[in-house]
């Protein structure tokens, strides 16, 4: 079987050291990283679930033209907490204004996704736009939040904090 790390050179073993040094400092960068990329997510959480601040940041997007994604957002998040008797219609409401190709705010989704919707629409369930959502909801966090932040809007919303 298995001679132990006894039978390596030393050699051996000290590379071995360094590379688990090594690897315990990536994994740690990593970790720091992905911490930090979480806060920033958390914040536009926050900015969501404030009202004030929520209205400060659909200003500065209404002055971008640029709303449709939070609206879209805030219409997933009604949808999921709707009775289950109007998730159809709000289902359709959702899929006509911002899904369909000829939407009056169609939202920037990759084709995959929204095929996905459009073949799940007859068998609705809570988390039918969860997929869709989360990623209109990366696209704030990574673009529009950024700039939201360097706006003066988010002046509002930090006066509301």
């Amino acid at each position: 079987m298995c001679k132990g790390l006894s039978s390596l050179p030393s050699s051996c073993l000290e590379k071995a050291k360094e590379m688990r040094v090594k690897l315990s400092h990536l994994a740690e960068t990593h970790h720091k990283h992905k911490v930090q990329d979480g806060k920033a997510l958390q914040d536009l959480e926050t900015l969501l679930n404030n009202k004030s601040g929520l209205q400060a940041f659909h200003g500065f997007l209404r002055s971008e033209f640029s709303e449709e994604n939070l609206e879209f957002w805030l219409a997933c998040e009604d949808y999921r907490v709707s009775p289950s008797n109007l998730q159809k219609t709000k289902a359709s409401s959702i899929y006509s204004q911002f899904i369909n190709p000829d939407a009056p705010q169609e939202v920037n989704l990759d084709a995959e996704t929204r095929e996905a919707l459009l073949s799940v629409m007859d068998s609705l369930c809570v988390n039918t736009f969860n997929k869709a959502q989360q990623r209109i909801y990366t696209l704030m966090a990574k673009d529009s939040f950024p700039r939201f932040l360097r706006s003066p809007h988010c002046m509002e919303a930090i006066k509301a904090f």
